[in-house]
């Protein structure tokens, strides 16, 4: 059976040179056809294609040189490397790096909220395999640089280019295939505000959440099959410029999601009682004409979709939103 690092050490060229300094920024992503669920779980194959929208300035910064000795920090704060977050870092920086792998000084710094549905690991694995491809000058293509990066995050192989970009399912077994790749779109007004709710980290991850509603929800089954679907339909949407029915699609696709988890057993429920008043105070506003959609993550907070000529009436009724243009 193929590995992980069967695929980094057939992907990328063997032996690296020596690196050199390099720096990388990947935006966040938020998705607007949802990926949910894993075909396999070794190789982070997703059951169903994806696509999303870039975050603009929100991501991740990071720097990648040649060290007398490991040093890994986030924030400017040493992480340890028994830490979880550390070891899955260096166990991606490892496999990429191949055997004899230098001593490197690993420098993050995000300006999104980690581990709060806002997809701080999806930004940060595609700054690091960027940062890594540029350090050890591998000149991988970018669709190469995404499927490694989701070894790291499922959502990070969308975080390699700005704007509007698919996640392909994809359907070789060591999903050699499935990697992102960017959307001509017409959509130049789009805009995300996001209102945050909860910055701290989730009581359950993602990826726990994932796996137990695949496991336990009887509304599973059908989800693979319409998430399809909708990103297909999503994409079409996206490239006519059809921005009300790419949102009310959106919104419909993200709902259905947090619908299977509900339905698990116990229920996975990141939606809190400040996520369901924005929802329906956008709900009653949209009731009076405002055109503005939401998606929301695995994660509290909510995005909401508008276009530039909607902002005031966006920040009349959400005044603590971040207003993004994701293509600025």
């Amino acid at each position: 059976m193929t590995n992980a690092t069967a695929i980094f050490d057939a992907s990328v060229p063997r032996p690296l040179g020596a690196p050199h300094v390099a720096e990388a920024y990947a935006p966040a992503n938020i998705a607007l056809s949802k990926y949910w669920g894993k075909r396999d779980t070794a190789l982070n194959l997703p059951t169903n294609s994806s696509l999303s929208i870039s975050l603009g300035q929100l991501g991740t910064h990071t720097k990648v040189a040649p060290a007398d000795t490991d040093h890994l920090s986030f924030n400017g704060r040493a992480m340890g490397g028994d830490a979880t977050a550390a070891a899955k870092i260096w166990r991606f920086v490892d496999r990429f790096c191949g055997v004899n792998r230098p001593n490197l000084l690993i420098e993050t710094t995000n300006t999104v909220p980690t581990a709060a549905g806002l997809a701080s690991s999806a930004s940060g694995f595609a700054a690091l395999v960027s940062a890594l491809n540029d350090a050890f000058a591998a000149d991988l293509p970018k669709e190469t640089q995404s499927m490694l990066a989701r070894f790291g995050s499922g959502s990070a192989t969308r975080s390699l280019w700005p704007g509007f970009v698919r996640w392909n399912v994809g359907e070789r077994r060591d999903g050699t295939d499935s990697h992102a790749r960017p959307i001509d779109a017409n959509l130049p007004d789009f805009r995300i505000a996001v209102v945050l709710v909860d910055s701290g980290p989730k009581a359950q991850s993602s990826s726990e959440g994932m796996t137990h509603t695949v496991k336990t929800s009887p509304l599973y089954a059908t989800w693979p099959t319409q998430a399809e679907a909708d990103c297909d339909a999503i994409e079409a949407l996206v490239r006519d410029g059809d921005f009300g029915s790419v949102g009310a699609l959106a919104e419909a696709n993200a709902l259905a999601m947090h619908a299977s988890m509900l339905a698990a057993r116990p229920a996975v429920c990141y939606i809190k009682p400040a996520s369901l008043a924005h929802l329906e105070a956008l709900w009653a506003a949209r009731r009076d004409g405002l055109e503005a959609y939401a998606t929301m993550d695995a994660g509290p907070n909510v995005k909401l979709m508008f276009e530039e000529k909607s902002r005031d009436d966006i920040i009349a009724l959400f005044p603590t939103a971040q207003i993004i243009n994701p293509f600025a």
